[in-house]
């Protein structure tokens, strides 16, 4: 089966080729002889009834600094000249975002977006995850101080962070005598119109914060990130280190509660995040991360699992 897919992200230049997953993904897809054009949430278009988006055909390889070629700019209609629409821009997950999701679910009767674009609106990282709270640490969203101080004086130690943030980005410790949390929650209420995420602090996370993959529902592999010196954030974007891992039985009950919902809402690739082996904090869908390094520890093909349950969707919806 041969596929053309539009993949909607990010500038493809100023992607790093050793660790992103989308081009491991538009590699993958490319070996398998399918078609790729490229666009950015910035093209898509809407006309009488019609999803398009200015695009390039695009050829991919592994090579830093020559790692693609662009064709010439096209017009293309999002349902009747592609089979599949990979949404993998990275957030944050604003209106911008939100309006690309609408867009893309008036297109889904005729080409597989995945994650599936609905799926992607009702689920936001730090939202989403509030379904399996019975998982998680304890967790307040709030925009009151007087929520704040309560919750510092019960914990001790937390962590204040943007609802909507990504990449670890913003994400505060505040130490159990308060000192700055005043001003920290007069700073998020100026730059976020929502509410904020508070949760102790988890010491466990000096040992790792383990990004879990899951393709269709079912684990595809794991990663422990660790923070680096001075940070609490573990993230690889944020100077954390990726090791090998395994899944704990904790880690293994929660991807077995998470996975059949996961393939029901259609969200194809999933990255949760679990600290100490105990604690699910995230459950990521909107540009999931990590694949590269999973494959080079574990010697897998998170790309080609990827593909196959995309191709097996494809060629179900065409029959």
């Amino acid at each position: 089966m041969t596929l053309t897919v539009a993949v909607q992200m990010d500038p493809l230049e100023g992607i790093n080729i050793a660790g992103d997953s989308t081009f491991a993904l538009m590699l993958s897809a490319q070996a398998r002889g399918h078609r790729l054009f490229h666009y950015l949430a910035g093209d898509l278009a809407y006309r009488d009834g019609r999803v398009s988006a200015k695009a390039r055909p695009i050829q991919v390889r592994p090579i830093s600094g020559d790692h693609y070629e662009a064709g010439a700019w096209t017009r293309l209609d999002l349902e009747g000249d592609v089979d599949v629409v990979l949404m993998r821009q990275d957030p944050p997950f604003d209106l911008a975002y939100i309006t690309a999701t609408h867009l893309l679910e008036r297109v889904q009767a005729q080409t597989l977006v995945a994650n599936d674009p609905v799926s992607v609106r009702n689920a936001p990282e730090k939202l989403f995850v509030l379904d399996y709270a019975r998982f998680m640490p304890p967790t307040m969203i709030t925009r009151a101080i007087d929520d704040v101080r309560a919750f510092n004086a019960e914990y001790g130690d937390i962590v204040v962070k943007p609802l909507h943030g990504n990449a670890g980005s913003a994400v505060f410790k505040i130490g159990r005598d308060g000192t700055n949390l005043g001003a920290l929650v007069e700073l998020f209420g100026q730059v976020w119109a929502e509410p904020f995420m508070v949760q102790p602090f988890l010491p466990e996370v000096a040992q790792g914060d383990k990004r879990i993959v899951l393709v269709d529902g079912k684990v595809a592999g794991a990663i422990n990130r660790v923070p680096g010196a001075g940070e609490i954030r573990s993230n690889l974007a944020a100077g954390g280190t990726a090791h090998a891992a395994d899944l704990t039985p904790r880690e293994q009950e929660i991807c077995d509660a998470l996975g059949p919902e996961l393939a029901r809402r259609g969200l194809l690739f999933v990255g949760i995040d679990v600290i100490g082996g105990t604690y699910l904090t995230e459950i990521n869908v909107t540009s999931p991360t990590g694949i590269v390094a999973i494959d080079r520890f574990n010697g897998t093909d998170t790309p080609a699992l990827i593909w196959d349950a995309i191709e097996a969707k494809s060629k179900a919806a065409a029959r």
